[in-house]
């Protein structure tokens, strides 16, 4: 498998191994990797994987996306050690729970920092690990984190032993679990940067370090948010999984997606794309609903973040759209950037009425607010017993919004552990749900965190004087 840019200097100066892209991240003309032509699953092969465990399925789907770059034993290998037991508390990995007659929720909170970023941050941990051992290289990671991605980046590379991580998050706008989560891990190779600003104030700065060229050469930059492709290759599977488990490749299964940086839904569209009997993908945003009024209107356009009880979704710059563009626009390059430059220079940008016919058969959109989520966790709560953290709810409220014209099954993702947001589940139903047993001490660690102005040149200061890169060292 070789992997291309969406801007297209791959054009020119060929395509890239899935070792080069898992390591790099970005492209170095700013685009993100995408596959050369996306594996496929007749009815055959899928009816072969059906009954077969998470382990051998995510071993089966994610092959094709890294062969020829990592030997066949030690990919599975780094498979079982990432979905065992030890790490993953149900040996489903991402098990289902139904709550009526059509509508499943997917538990993607199984994981040590309880969100949906585990599944796959525990992957991307120990394929650094692997490829840079072979290599004799080290990394330094820089990601930016809306509340979840942090601490699974986090504790996913915490033992590397060729790897720094430097995660920036805003100050004040991730809540106090997931804050804890992030700052309590007192390890030798993680920083934790708290910027003052928002989230896209933190991706921003990821994005100007990487495309710094001689920052990033120096650094031996890597990122390990949903700009890596392998994020979304293992993103993937668990769509293979609950499809097989509900009755497919004889039936189609719709999923409803919360959504703010676009890579989770993302890889729902690729798995259909892999011949996956999907019907339905339904986005969920939050106030903040830039994805929602693209899909309405053909026009992306940014306005302003709020604040709101879902705070991983408080985003306007869904950095993984850039890759769906790419398939809309026919993977033509040329139209792709100049799209996004538009919208980077104007903070808008258009597709014609064709291509938003074609959008709209793809996706389906769907906004809820503050008070509809809210509803949607005591409706929950009331009819089931179930308790939904405040994104998991953004996202049931479109799959019961489109319930009535969809006949087969909606599984709503569940995207993080209701604990991670105490606050918003209080004010829903007048409970605080715990902590799971292995997190209940985390209000009593101490935190190791670092503050730092919303400047460029003042971050990337810090991260060059802590990480340990070799090509630094060398220089």
């Amino acid at each position: 498998m070789k992997y291309i840019s969406t801007r297209g200097h791959t054009n020119t100066d060929g395509a890239r191994s899935f070792e080069d892209v898992l390591l790099t991240g970005l492209a170095p003309d700013g685009g993100l990797y995408v596959p050369e032509k996306f594996p496929f699953f007749d009815k055959d092969e899928l009816e072969d994987l059906r009954g077969k465990s998470y382990i051998e399925v995510a071993s089966a789907v994610m092959w094709p996306f890294v062969e020829g770059s990592i030997e066949r034993e030690d990919f599975d290998k780094i498979v079982s050690e990432t979905y065992a037991r030890e790490v993953f508390d149900h040996e489903s990995v991402t098990p289902l729970v139904q709550l009526d007659s059509k509508l499943w929720l997917m538990e993607l909170h199984r994981g040590p920092t309880i969100a949906f970023k585990d599944v796959a941050l525990q992957m991307l941990g120990r394929l650094f690990d692997h490829v840079l051992k072979k290599r004799g290289e080290r990394v330094t990671i820089v990601g930016a984190t809306s509340g979840d991605t942090g601490s699974a980046a986090i504790e996913g590379c915490k033992s590397c032993d060729n790897v720094d991580v430097f995660i920036l998050h805003p100050k004040g706008r991730v809540s106090d679990v997931q804050r804890k989560q992030m700052t309590t891990i007192n390890a030798a190779n993680v920083y934790n940067l708290a910027v003052e600003g928002t989230f896209d104030d933190c991706q921003n700065a990821v994005k100007d370090m990487f495309n710094d060229p001689t920052f990033r050469a120096d650094m031996s930059l890597s990122a390990i948010n949903s700009i890596n492709w392998a994020r979304i290759m293992a993103q993937i599977v668990y769509y293979f999984t609950t499809a097989l488990a509900l009755g497919a490749p004889e039936r189609k299964v719709s999923f409803s997606v919360p959504t703010g940086n676009f890579g989770n839904v993302f890889a729902a569209h690729c798995a259909r794309k892999m011949g996956l009997p999907i019907d339905r993908l339904l986005i969920s945003t939050n106030k903040n609903d830039i994805l929602t009024r693209f899909f309405e209107t053909g026009d992306m356009k940014m306005d302003g973040v709020d604040a709101t009880l879902s705070p991983s979704m408080d985003i306007q710059i869904s950095s993984n759209f850039e890759r769906y563009l790419f398939e809309l626009f026919d993977r033509d390059a040329a139209t792709l950037t100049a799209a996004m430059e538009e919208f980077k220079t104007t903070g808008s940008m258009s597709v014609g009425d064709n291509l938003l016919e074609i959008a709209k058969g793809d996706f389906s959109a769907h906004r809820c607010d503050d008070e509809g989520t809210l509803n949607i966790i005591r409706e929950v709560y009331h009819d089931t017993g179930e308790i939904l953290d405040p994104h998991t709810a953004v996202g049931v409220s479109a799959a019961k919004d489109y319930q009535d014209e969809i006949e087969g099954p909606i599984v709503a993702l569940a995207c993080a552990h209701a604990a991670k947001f105490p606050d918003a589940v209080e004010k829903a139903i007048g409970i605080r749900p715990p902590l799971p047993a292995k997190m209940s001490d985390l209000f009593d660690r101490e935190e190791f965190v670092t503050e730092l102005p919303n400047d460029l040149a003042t971050i990337q200061s810090f991260v060059r004087k802590n990480a340990r890169s070799t090509k630094k060292d060398a220089a």
